[in-house]
């Protein structure tokens, strides 16, 4: 489960290696929650107990790192 470093503040945004099959998106963790964003277009594809503001607040930071985690993706899932 690689996790996309240099991206600040409580979440941890990571990738599946089983997923690589499957369009972009990430998953996002903080304590035991968690959510899945589709990149392309980005919008949220599950969520495990994240309240709407906080989802919010995660779109933006995906949005706002979208290079970077588009670029990991590649560099995991080729």
């Amino acid at each position: 489960m690689p996790s996309i470093k240099n991206i600040p503040g409580a979440y941890r945004l990571f990738f599946y290696s089983f997923d690589c099959r499957k369009p972009k998106h990430i998953h996002v963790q903080r304590d035991k929650i968690t959510c899945k964003f589709w990149l392309e277009p980005l919008c949220l594809a599950k969520n495990c107990g994240f309240s709407p503001k906080e989802l919010s607040v995660i779109q933006k930071l995906i949005k706002n790192n979208l290079p970077k985690i588009v670029e990991a993706w590649y560099e995991h899932c080729g």
